[in-house]
């Protein structure tokens, strides 16, 4: 017997707004809207998309040095994060690799987190067992919706003035029509925006106020992965999983220079010899030369013919224009304008490394 899906306060709006529902992660979540996916990832770019993304895993926890605890289960410089800041982290297992990524907030008198829908059954009791003297606490009364693009700031603004005062990875609490909300400005598609934490009693009727704006539009699972891509941005799953190590995702950026220097967290010998030495392979952008997107598990081959790796993200990049990938090629191999081979149904197609992100980042800063 399989559970049937579980829906976010905003299902209903979903239907009413002609959202194409599917079942993603143990969620009916809209994989797109009448405008399309091709529509809705231009929205993003061009003015502002709403993504309701309720299907996250909401975390507050309480206690003293929740920031220093935290730092035994990530490599990330959580004690230091300054109140009002947002940082990117992820849990490390024993042997290095990532066991999900997440958003940390620190949110003053606690500590806010956000990991993937996927592995909330793996993270909360992951945290319950090793954040001794740590209260972990799941929320499931409060909707989140991320309202993404160039004309974000107008439309949270115009509700919430104070939104406007923010830069990238800093949160607040604010009052939007007279709904304390949390409101953090970030997101996953490369553009600016915000991730707001709203009541599940008032989700509907705000999400509906930002709807109203004449520059926002609902958009889906559909036009949030080609974006993400767009921008570069690991998915979880495809991406990163339990066996790739940061240094491998190229996420090194992600660990402060003292966590690198120190260790003290799950993994630490592989992912310290990693940064010293350098991984035996890399997470590279590859630009497919034809109109066919590579989707995963695309062999990659190295101008001999040599397999040197495998696509783990792919599909059409409507602001590139063409089709857009991400894969794990072995070193030495992966310096951006290296011509490869992607087998496509067993027919070699031609395509070419390249710098990570496809498009630039738009954020805030």
């Amino acid at each position: 017997m399989t559970d049937a899906p579980k829906r976010t306060p905003l299902y209903d709006l979903h239907v009413a707004l002609g959202g194409k529902m599917v079942d993603f992660a143990g969620w009916e979540m809209p994989v797109q809207y009448p405008m399309g996916i091709m529509g809705e990832h231009k929205q993003c770019r061009e003015k502002a998309a709403l993504f309701d993304v309720s299907h996250m895993g909401q975390v507050i926890l309480r206690g003293d040095n929740v920031g220093e605890k935290l730092e035994a289960l990530c490599p990330q410089a959580f004690a230091t994060l300054k109140e009002g800041k947002a940082r990117y982290g992820f849990f490390t297992n024993d042997d290095g690799g990532i066991m999900d990524d997440l958003i940390v907030s620190n949110a003053g008198d606690h500590y806010f987190v956000v990991v993937n829908a996927a592995l909330r059954h793996q993270d909360i009791p992951h945290m319950k067992a090793h954040l001794d003297g740590v209260e972990v606490t799941e929320i499931f009364d409060r909707a989140l919706v991320a309202v993404q693009g160039p004309a974000a700031e107008n439309v949270v603004g115009d509700l919430c003035p104070a939104a406007r005062e923010m830069t990238f990875m800093e949160t607040i609490l604010a009052d939007i029509d007279g709904v304390e909300c949390r409101i953090s400005r970030l997101g996953y598609t490369g553009e600016d925006g915000y991730e707001i934490s709203i009541p599940e009693a008032d989700a509907e009727r705000i999400t509906r106020l930002f709807l109203a704006h004449d520059d926002c539009e609902p958009a889906g699972l559909g036009a949030r992965d080609s974006l993400r891509l767009e921008a570069g941005l690991c998915l979880y799953g495809n991406d990163i999983d339990q066996s790739t190590s940061p240094i491998e995702a190229s996420l090194a950026w992600a660990i402060q220079k003292r966590r690198k220097e120190e260790g003290g967290f799950p993994g630490a010998a592989r992912i310290q010899k990693e940064l010293a030495e350098g991984a035996a392979k890399k997470l590279v952008g590859i630009k497919p030369s034809g109109r066919a997107p590579a989707r995963q598990h695309v062999e990659i081959q190295c101008a001999d013919g040599n397999t040197i790796g495998e696509i783990t993200s792919g599909c059409f990049g409507p602001t590139v224009g063409g089709p857009v990938a991400m894969g794990y090629v072995a070193a030495p191999h992966g310096k951006p304008g290296e011509q490869v081979k992607l087998i496509i149904r067993g027919k070699p197609h031609d395509a070419e490394i390249t710098a990570l992100p496809f498009v630039t980042q738009n954020y805030k800063r």
